[in-house]
C-alpha cells in the first residue's frame, strides 16, 4: 500500500508516538502529517516514512477543509480501530 494524501497513519516514533495522523502531502522524501490539534493543517509535521505505519484507512477530501473536521475524522478512525 502506498502513502498518499488522505491516508490515516499511526506514528511509530517521536513525541506523537501512538497517535493517528492524516497524510497531508510529501516534501523532499518526508511525509507531511497533521492531526488538526497539536499539528494543524497550516503547520503540518514532516515525518520520516519509516516512522509511520499505514492503517489502511483513507479520509475523504472534506476532512481537510478545517482542523475541526480533521480532528473529528481522525477520532472516528481511532474509535473504529479500537472496536476491532
Amino acid at each position: 500500500m502506498e502513502i498518499k494524501k488522505g491516508s490515516v497513519v499511526l506514528s511509530k516514533a517521536g513525541r506523537d508516538r501512538g497517535t493517528f495522523l492524516a497524510v497531508y502531502g510529501e516534501e523532499n522524501g518526508r511525509v507531511l502529517v497533521a492531526d488538526g490539534g497539536e499539528r494543524p493543517l497550516r503547520r503540518p509535521k514532516k515525518k520520516n516514512p519509516r516512522h509511520i505505519r499505514l492503517t489502511g484507512m483513507v479520509l475523504p477530501p472534506e476532512a481537510f477543509c478545517s482542523d475541526r473536521a480533521l480532528r473529528k475524522a481522525l477520532k472516528a478512525c481511532a474509535d473504529n480501530k479500537s472496536e476491532v
